[in-house]
């Protein structure tokens, strides 16, 4: 007898939920097999939430990357926080991602708390297990398990993709009918000018280590698809100092040219097709604290 076949669609959207720089976005591109989030060492790298969809058979996942919970103290930053409030709530389940560590951080005892007001089911994901060994990841365990009652605990390492098959076993409780949102093809929501401004802002971040902080926006002023061969893209990047721009820029332009040729090789690798990308620096003080400035970006989050 043939093994009959599930064709029902069926749906589970999951917010991935954390700290700043637990592995969030590395643990969302690994889940759908496509890098949609951007990726750095620094804290807060994701700004907003960013959606990745992935399609199994008959199920449609959608993830939901967040900005890591953090005491704001800009504008932008109050937005950012404001979007984690709105991902935990309405969804099939929470994953918590947290590294192996002897307390709860205060930003994670939030989160425990949303958790609880939002009354969706929460799996905890110990991230970076490769790093940590002995005993310290059962003393994570226990300490986070005396907080809060999890549907489920998973010791990853989204790094090397180490026992990550466990998080679509444990999410198949929550898993809903009642049809897809997204067409099976689909793997993000973000438009495509989104997608290019976060590929070039993780550039910046990685390339420029700690010479320029957090106050940096890129937003694209120009997308032409021309004939299906050659994308145009035109970036601006905003910063906050001119001392900033020129850190940027470089001598003789060679940083922003190393931006633009990393930038450009995965904007190709995404789009499938060749890229012409021209790169802008502007200085915009205090960018972070200005709503109409705040808006005109992009960022969402305003009350």
């Amino acid at each position: 007898m043939n093994e009959k076949i599930d064709t029902i669609e069926k749906s589970c959207f999951v917010a991935i939920v954390g700290r700043p720089n637990v592995g969030k976005s590395t643990l969302l591109n690994l889940l759908t097999g496509e890098k949609i989030a951007a990726v750095s060492k620094k804290p807060q790298t994701t700004r907003s939430r960013i959606t990745g969809i992935l399609t199994k058979g008959a199920v449609q996942y959608v993830f939901c990357d967040t900005p890591g919970l953090h005491l704001p103290r800009t504008k932008l930053g109050d937005r950012m926080v404001k979007e984690i409030g709105t991902a935990v709530t309405d969804v099939d389940c929470v994953l918590f991602v947290v590294e192996p560590e002897n307390e709860i951080h205060p930003a994670e005892k939030q989160l425990l708390e949303r958790f609880r007001a939002a009354h969706s089911p929460v799996i905890l994901i110990i991230n970076k297990c490769d790093v940590y060994k002995g005993e310290i990841i059962p003393k994570t365990i226990e300490l986070f398990a005396s907080q809060f009652g999890f549907a489920a605990v998973i010791p990853i390492s989204a790094l090397k993709n180490e026992n990550t098959d466990a998080i679509f076993t444990e999410l198949e409780p929550f898993i809903s009918e009642g049809g897809w949102l997204f067409p099976s093809d689909m793997i993000t929501d973000q438009p495509e000018r989104v997608i290019a401004a976060e590929t070039i802002r993780e550039k910046l971040l990685r390339l420029l280590d700690k010479e320029v902080p957090h106050g940096i926006a890129v937003v694209i002023e120009g997308f032409e698809d021309v004939r299906g061969h050659l994308l145009k893209i035109r970036a601006e990047i905003y910063c906050e100092k001119e001392s900033h721009k020129k850190i940027i820029i470089g001598r003789d332009g060679a940083m922003l040219k190393k931006v633009g040729t990393y930038a450009r090789e995965d904007l190709e690798a995404f789009f499938g097709v060749k890229v012409a990308l021209d790169l802008w620096v502007k200085v915009k003080e205090n960018w972070r604290d200005n709503e109409n400035l705040l808006n005109s970006f992009g960022f969402p989050g305003k009350d």
